[in-house]
């Protein structure tokens, strides 16, 4: 009998201490739910940096059909489609959210204040209103940052080191596109700073772009700086053809542009910022809260140079920007 009730006793003990590893085995069975919202999804650009993301998740062992499922919404362009996403997104019940910047981010902050919202290229998250602040992001929301008004700054700088003639500069913006009025109105500070004369058009759809660069020419602007946006990267294709058939050296802040057929960029490496967003998926995954994920800074940026496109131009870049790229395309 004593054997007996050593025995159970022993069993019991061996129960208790077997249960929180088999609540941890439970937990990591667990198949998580992961909503990307992204821009458009037939740009293969797009298309390459989700899959950086994606490949970052496998190398901290989220793998997509065993232990993660991705549900993809994208926004394309259309500001009714973005709150629709948010909404499907939201109906499956993902257990966090990750997506581009301001744009994007407002309609999934308007939709949810429970779910993880991770963004990978934000402009402005402070000035916002999006997180509360840097280091202590308050909510759900959190992820990585540009310094945008600081990289506006830099890159007029670099396209009138370029193009020193230029003192009519055109701006194109999005005024759909939250962050794009801080980053107007660091432009303009700069500007006077540099003696310089901004003409500021607004494009809010594709369909405008013909105009906005007729106006341009109107304004006799001598180079082009365009603000960085899902949907301009989308149209950069057209936007570089209307800025060399107008004669404009041009500006941005993502590579795709130049890669496109734009004169120059300058800005953060988005193949960095899009890999290092897993980390913060996967700590979430893991139980942490966004409230406690500092937000962190892009720490790469990169000056690109279309060489082919400054002889389209009739274009000699000095040869102290030229020392400055991290990469030339001729």
């Amino acid at each position: 009998m004593t054997r007996m009730v050593t025995m159970l006793a022993t069993v019991v003990a061996l129960l208790i201490l077997a249960a929180p590893f088999a609540a941890d085995a439970q937990q990591s069975d667990r198949v998580h739910r992961i909503g990307i919202f992204g821009e458009k999804a037939s740009d293969p650009e797009e298309s390459r940096l989700w899959q950086g993301f994606r490949l970052a998740l496998r190398e901290r062992g989220w793998i997509e059909g065993q232990n993660i499922l991705i549900e993809y919404r994208w926004a394309e362009g259309n500001s009714a489609r973005e709150r629709e996403a948010a909404a499907d997104l939201l109906r499956l019940k993902v257990d966090v959210i990750v997506t581009r910047g301001s744009r994007h981010v407002q309609p999934l902050k308007d939709a949810t204040s429970s779910i993880p919202i991770v963004f990978l290229v934000h402009a402005d998250p402070v000035g916002l209103g999006h997180v509360a602040s840097l280091a202590r992001p308050g909510g759900n929301i959190t992820g990585l940052a540009l310094q945008a008004t600081d990289i506006v700054r830099k890159e007029l700088e670099i396209l009138i080191s370029a193009v020193p003639i230029a003192n009519r500069i055109a701006v194109l913006w999005n005024p759909d596109v939250p962050s794009h009025v801080p980053g107007v109105k660091a432009l303009e500070e700069a500007a006077r700073a540099l003696h310089l004369r901004l003409t500021i058009i607004g494009v809010r759809t594709a369909q405008e772009l013909e105009e906005a660069f007729s106006r341009m020419a109107q304004e006799r602007a001598q180079a082009l700086l365009v603000l960085s946006s899902a949907d301009f990267i989308a149209q950069r294709q057209r936007v570089a053809e209307l800025a060399i058939r107008h004669r404009l050296p041009s500006m941005f802040a993502p590579r795709q542009h130049v890669e496109a057929g734009g004169l120059m960029s300058y800005g953060a490496d988005f193949n960095d910022l899009f890999r290092r967003g897993a980390t913060y998926v996967d700590r979430i995954l893991r139980g942490a809260k966004p409230a406690e994920l500092p937000v962190e800074q892009a720490s790469k940026f990169e000056l690109i140079i279309n060489l082919k496109t400054a002889k389209a131009l009739g274009l000699t870049i000095p040869q102290s920007v030229l020392l400055q790229a991290n990469q030339i395309i001729e």
